[in-house]
């Protein structure tokens, strides 16, 4: 599929998303357009490119770039950074925090909620260490629709046996008719809150560990560099930044490093730390 419409859409969902579409990914496009432009009565995505590209409403841009998103998530997925935050990032940040008792966790990209509910079990399972702490887990995402279905903490069969033990599944969810609830101690944990990105982290605040995994991977160099700059201006100077197995900030960006040791957990570099303070 190469047309001025597709090219024009290729532009208009970097600009919104900072995905990057080739040519080579025009099957996808189309894929994912296509119920997109039946539900819209267009018949067929050319159709819809077409209005797309000709000046279509706000709410079916952003309905277009909803679609055209990844919503990949699972329970404690990939384990180890889940093993990294009960171990070797909380033990020193509920040290260090022991005058303020409170810990703040920003899920970035937090896609259907599996991520921050994971986070939330973690903090629970950690008992009297976190007795009487205010804890805030803040789960953002550009789409709004996948917000409201994480919101509600109800999941299918398939989605709770993906990542979840049984004993936990037994524990923090409660069986309904068309699901698995989350259980209302995990559901108070979370806050959910549109968020793209691309805008920065001005007026989000300021977080001790941050979860933006398995989403860099989808934006170019210079995306990455400004993402990874808006979160480390979110992160404490003594904060963590959990990044996915296939992510890394080498010659992308300075201002975090890696921990040794431990894959995928970043910390501030000196600098940027002195830089913060």
């Amino acid at each position: 599929m190469t047309s001025p419409d597709y090219d024009h859409f290729c532009r208009l969902i970097r600009q919104k998303s900072g995905l990057v579409l080739t040519p080579e990914k025009a099957y996808l496009v189309s894929s994912r357009l296509a119920p997109l432009a039946r539900a819209e009565g267009l018949g067929t995505v050319e159709n819809l490119l077409a209005l797309l590209r000709a000046g279509a409403s706000d709410a079916l841009v952003q309905q277009a770039v909803d679609v055209m998103a990844t919503h990949e998530s699972y329970f404690f997925r990939d384990t180890a950074p889940f093993e990294q935050l009960a171990n070797a990032v909380l033990p020193p940040l509920i040290a260090a925090r022991q005058t303020q008792r409170s810990l703040r966790i920003w899920c970035a990209a937090c896609s259907s909620g599996q991520e921050p509910y994971s986070v939330a079990m973690i903090l629970k399972e950690m008992g009297p260490k976190l007795a009487g702490w205010k804890l805030d887990i803040l789960a953002t995402d550009m789409s709004e629709p996948i917000l409201r279905k994480a919101s509600t903490g109800l999941y299918n069969d398939f989605e709770v046996n993906r990542g979840l033990s049984p004993e936990r599944q037994t524990r923090w969810f409660k069986r309904e008719t068309d699901g698995w609830r989350v259980s209302p101690a995990l559901q108070q944990m979370v806050r959910f809150r549109p968020h793209n990105l691309l805008q920065g982290s001005a007026g989000l605040g300021v977080f001790d560990v941050v979860f933006c995994r398995n989403v860099l991977i989808y934006f170019d160099i210079e995306t990455k560099r400004q993402i990874l700059d808006h979160v480390r201006r979110a992160m404490a100077p003594d904060g963590s930044l959990l990044l996915g197995s296939a992510e890394t900030v080498l010659g992308v960006s300075s201002a975090v490093e890696p921990v040794p040791g431990l894959r995928g957990l970043y910390r501030p570099t000196d600098g940027a730390a002195s830089r913060s303070a």
